[in-house]
């Protein structure tokens, strides 16, 4: 009987194989399907952890969901080239703005994440299940983007935060993933909360993901993903009327350096 289940078991497996080898549709939804299995399943046995170790809500279980996101590119055959890290040493609290492509995403900020940094991160995925608890306990802000008022009381929030707590913070400044190959453009309030707070912004950049994921044509390989970490940008002394200047100022860094890692002409 058992031997039965093994050969079933073995056919449906060697049948997989073959039709993601056939078939890149049947390839991206198994390896996305198994990605989001991942996900859940890790999160949910990551959880007690957090509390047993942390007591509940903090950015210190960043440190151990950390060291669990990072086993997963070698279920999916992902490699990363990593520069710049020694650009995360300032003193005091800093905004950390990136790129932002995909669902993979989760991988390469964790592939980085300097310790007391949390993330900005949009409400609904505090309702993602076990994974939505996981990232409340990393201590992850969460911002409505349907309302401007609630965004901006939470930024402001944040910037008290930054100073009491000497954190870190982590946004995504397109708002939204972006998996084009190019960059959308940057909202301010990243860059506001930098003003406000006079704390430097560091800019990171992924190379672009395309040439092994891309949702639109079935696309989902292995590769290697390049990042760096930019030179911080002193924001002391400025003042909101120079917001725009410092946005568009690491728009064209970050979008310079993304076509530089990803080997297309600028």
């Amino acid at each position: 009987m058992e031997l039965g289940w093994l050969l079933w078991g073995a056919a449906v497996l060697l049948l997989l194989h073959v039709l993601m080898e056939l078939s890149p549709a049947v390839n991206f939804v198994l390896r996305i399907g198994f990605y989001s299995l991942l996900c859940v399943v890790c999160s949910a046995l990551t959880a007690p952890v957090c509390l047993l170790v942390n007591g509940g809500r903090t950015v210190k279980n960043m440190r151990i969901i950390k060291t669990v996101v990072k086993t997963f590119k070698y279920f999916f055959g992902l490699r990363f080239e990593v520069k710049g890290l020694e650009n995360f040493e300032v003193k005091g609290p800093a905004i950390i703005v990136s790129n932002h492509q995909s669902i993979l995403d989760m991988m390469g900020l964790m592939e980085v994440l300097p310790d007391d940094c949390v993330q900005v991160g949009k409400k609904e995925l505090m309702y993602a299940g076990t994974v939505g608890l996981i990232i409340y306990l990393g201590g992850v802000i969460f911002i409505n983007r349907k309302s401007t008022t609630s965004a901006k009381m939470v930024m402001a929030e944040v910037a008290k935060t930054m100073a009491t707590d000497n954190v870190k913070v982590w946004v995504y400044p397109e708002g939204t993933r972006n998996c084009t190959g190019d960059l959308l453009p940057f909202k301010k309030g990243a860059f506001h909360l930098a003003v406000q707070a006079q704390v430097p912004v560091i800019p990171v950049v992924y190379s672009s993901f395309t040439t092994f994921y891309n949702p639109k044509k079935n696309l989902f390989t292995s590769g290697k993903i390049k990042v760096e970490v930019l030179p911080p940008i002193e924001t002391k002394g400025l003042t909101s009327d120079d917001v725009s200047d410092l946005t568009d100022r690491c728009f064209c860094t970050m979008r310079e350096t993304l076509f530089r890692l990803s080997g297309r002409p600028s």
